[in-house]
């Protein structure tokens, strides 16, 4: 590998790698200017791992932009090492972290680490265990970070002080995309001090509260919120576990009449009508190929007409706006949410030569 002049990634996950393994690693990396990304998840790595990996860090020459260190049985005392080197590491920009054990005082390292580091773009520390003094140590790291967009804490117990935290980040933070707090024991309380923060960002896209016990009047201060807010630019609120009722519909769409981007995952609505429910399961490809049949024109060539720029790749938030306006295959918000999935790069764009691939 020290002569690679091809590989650009290199997939080690899950392969019992001891500490001569990484010793070896990091001396061929030192002599590599090609490889960008590397996953060395669920290795087991522990203490002396992370010791050679911050060690490999402060000294890295290397071009490795894209670090998987998933599942490696950190601690705290691995936090300490990691955050001390990526304080002032502006060569990595997106680091997985997720799977491990760092508890509170390890979010209290990350988040030192947040408030000074300006490479990172993307953080995963999703199932750790972070709880409030935790969460609220990575959102003062946070509050003035001007590099990360993503950000996935879920599967940790920041609770309602977290929350809280959080609703202070998103009225601070202005480079925030994507956040998931997914399965975080926040209830209506915290989705509360969430929403203060929707009411004034302008930066976040995308917001999971998956598995939280949020309930609709919870749901409904999150939506009104974004209404409120005339520069939210939020295309995503994910919350799947939650019913709604048919008066939760009618004010969605008044939110929905404000800011066509958005769209709102929800369990289910109670009480649905059979018509409703029809229509929810009609195939939007098949609706879509029915219009282009009778116009003698390509299911291509009708999404590429929506497009302003005529070309074949739209934002999900912009194609989200353009297939709920236009009138030709009058679609819902169901049957648009399937298109975008059977069109979407997981980049955050459609790509509409995706069509070559997908079947009505």
């Amino acid at each position: 590998m020290k002569s690679n002049t091809t590989v650009t990634k290199l997939e080690l996950e899950d392969n019992s790698i001891t500490e001569e393994g990484i010793l070896s690693l990091v001396e061929m990396l030192q002599e590599n200017y090609y490889l960008q990304e590397m996953n060395i998840s669920n290795n087991h790595l522990g203490l002396e791992g992370a010791r050679i990996i911050s060690d490999f860090l402060e000294t890295n020459t290397s071009s490795i932009w894209s670090l998987e260190l998933s599942g490696n049985d950190f601690k705290e005392e691995s936090a300490a090492l990691l955050c001390q080197v990526l304080s002032s590491n502006y060569r990595i920009k997106k680091l997985d972290l997720s799977h491990n054990q760092f508890s509170d005082v390890g979010g209290e390292h990350l988040g030192q680490m947040l408030a000074t580091n300006v490479g990172l773009t993307s953080l995963d520390l999703s199932w750790n265990h972070f709880h409030t003094r935790g969460a609220v140590a990575l959102c003062n790291g946070l509050r003035g970070n001007v590099t990360l967009t993503k950000l996935d804490l879920s599967m940790n117990g920041l609770g309602n002080e977290g929350a809280l935290a959080l609703g202070e980040v998103l009225r601070l933070n202005s480079c925030l995309v994507y956040l998931d707090v997914s399965g975080n024991d926040i209830s209506n309380e915290g989705a509360s001090k969430i929403s203060k923060g929707l009411e004034s960002n302008e930066s976040l896209k995308v917001l999971k509260l998956f598995l939280n016990p949020i309930s609709m009047d919870g749901a409904l201060l999150l939506i009104l919120s974004i209404k409120r807010n005339p520069k939210s630019r939020m295309e995503e609120l994910d919350i799947s576990n939650v019913l709604v009722s048919e008066q939760f519909m009618k004010t969605l769409d008044g939110v929905y009449a404000v800011h066509p981007q958005l769209d709102v995952v929800f369990k289910g609505v109670q009480g649905p009508s059979a018509k409703n429910t029809i229509s929810l399961l009609t195939n939007p490809m098949k609706l879509i190929q029915s219009y282009a049949d009778q116009h003698k024109i390509t299911v291509e060539d009708f999404f590429k007409s929506l497009n302003p720029t005529g070309t074949m790749r739209m934002s999900v938030g912009d194609f989200q706006r353009v297939m709920i306006e236009q009138n030709k295959v009058p679609l819902n918000r169901y049957q648009v949410r399937e298109v975008i999935r059977r069109l979407h790069e997981k980049t955050g764009m459609v790509n509409f030569s995706f069509l070559k691939t997908v079947k009505p």
